[in-house]
């Protein structure tokens, strides 16, 4: 998926993507750099990043 797709799925704006993609170190999902300018992210990828962001009430 594109950066953009991906911003509407997490209800964030794109340049919060941008910003995690080249933090130091590098946050949020891994991501595919196609070129220079062409960024994509894998599905699966997005599925275990979140998955293991959760939080677990219980164990917190």
């Amino acid at each position: 998926m594109t950066t953009e797709e991906l911003a509407r799925m997490l209800r964030v704006d794109s340049s919060s993507i941008r910003r995690w993609r080249t933090a130091q170190p590098p946050q949020g999902p891994p991501f595919i750099p196609l070129s220079e300018r062409v960024i994509m992210y894998a599905r699966d990828d997005v599925r275990e990043w979140l998955a293991s962001r959760r939080v677990r009430p219980e164990a917190a």
